[in-house]
Parts: C-alpha cells; sequence; structure tokens
C-alpha cells in the first residue's frame, strides 16, 4: 500500500482529493498538512511514500517546502498540484526537486495517474511542459513563457505572487519566515529586474499578473 500524505491549506479540497486517493486499493492518505512547519513534521513522522503538496500554503509556500525537504536528502516522491498555469511553476518545482507538477482543474481526472507516474520515479508533466523543459535544457537556459517568471529568482517569485495576493510586507515575512528588511529588499530588486518605478506601481503590476493567472 502506497501512502500519500497531502499538503493543502483548503479543507475542502483536501477533502476531495482524500476521497479520490481513498477509492483506490493501492493508495492510502497517511496524513494531512496545511503548513510547512506541519508539513515538515509529518513527513519525518510519518516516512510517506508520496508528498502531494500545493504551492499556496496557510504559513509558507510549496516551494520552500520541497526545497527543505530536498536540503535533508529525503528522497521522497513530490507531486505539486496548484491552481497556476503549468508554463509559470512547472520547471521551477523540477529544478526545486519534485517530481511532477498537476494543474488542480485537471486533478479529478488525473490525481491518481500523476502518483502512480511519480511512485514509478517518473517526471508527471503535460506533453507540452515536458517538451518545454527538455527544449529549456538543450539550451541551457529557461524557455518559460512569462516574463515575470524568467526575470525573477524563485524567492521573489513568492514575494511578488504574495504582493499580487494583497499580503503585506509583514505578512509575507511572516508567511516565509523572512526578516521585513529582506522583504523590502526583494521587492527592490522586483522592481529594478521589471523596470517599475515605485511601490505602489509595483502592486499594481502584481496584482493585475495574479488577476491575469
Amino acid at each position: 500500500m502506497n501512502r500519500i500524505l497531502l499538503i493543502d491549506d483548503h479543507p475542502v479540497y483536501r477533502r476531495g482529493m482524500a476521497s479520490l486517493i481513498e477509492a483506490e486499493t493501492d493508495l492510502q492518505l497517511c496524513g494531512e498538512a496545511e503548513s510547512v512547519p506541519e508539513a515538515q513534521r509529518l513527513v519525518h513522522e510519518l516516512k510517506p511514500d508520496v508528498l502531494v503538496v500545493d504551492l499556496n500554503l496557510g504559513e509558507g509556500c510549496g516551494l520552500q517546502l520541497i526545497k527543505s525537504v530536498r536540503a535533508q536528502d529525503i528522497h521522497t516522491p513530490i507531486l505539486v498540484i496548484s491552481m497556476y498555469e503549468e508554463n509559470l511553476f512547472a520547471e521551477r518545482v523540477i529544478r526545486a526537486g519534485a517530481n511532477g507538477y498537476l494543474n488542480k482543474a485537471e486533478a479529478v481526472t488525473n490525481i491518481v495517474p500523476a502518483i502512480r507516474q511519480v511512485l514509478k520515479g517518473k517526471l508527471y508533466l503535460s506533453t507540452v511542459m515536458a517538451e518545454q523543459l527538455l527544449r529549456s535544457q538543450l539550451q541551457g537556459q529557461s524557455d518559460i513563457n512569462s516574463p515575470c517568471a524568467s526575470r525573477l529568482s524563485d524567492r521573489e517569485m513568492e514575494v511578488y505572487m504574495m504582493l499580487g495576493q494583497g499580503y503585506s510586507t509583514k505578512r509575507i515575512a511572516a508567511e516565509l519566515h523572512l526578516s521585513s528588511k529582506t522583504v523590502d529588499s526583494h521587492k527592490e530588486h522586483i522592481k529594478e529586474k521589471l523596470c517599475i518605478a515605485d511601490n505602489n506601481s509595483l502592486i499594481r503590476h502584481a496584482v493585475a499578473w495574479v488577476m491575469e493567472l
């Protein structure tokens, strides 16, 4: 029996995914978490066979969790499920150490095949994204479609995304376990890379970007 740890901060969505997993005879839900600290604790306590991770969590973010797990030399397969388009984050999460990326809009029909794929030690991506990732590796550079995604570091992308969701500097700092000064520094780097003049323009730009996702 393959044991699954489900990490998502939406209880209703977790319940839906749990029902799909528990309907399979070869899969078992061994635990649920809604934040990075809780997930880190359960990874060590439960030792699941697969982590199913959302990028948006109640405390911290999925990308942060992936890097933390891999930094501890834990090789458990990780499948990311997110509302964000594949071309925005799939390459980032794969490079961070994840084994697959699935859009939430397709999760109802594809969650079980995706879990089984990563259990076999294979990547789970759409055909289009797999070709794009291969092309970027062959060319030695990122071929992500989004201009924002191609210019910002992973941490800058997290800050930018949270700004677009209406988070204050103080809340971003708390969620990502950073100082407000460090968040302000990331904001300055984002403005420089995206040629944005001031903080008000940065927030408007980030909100507009998030609404287009």
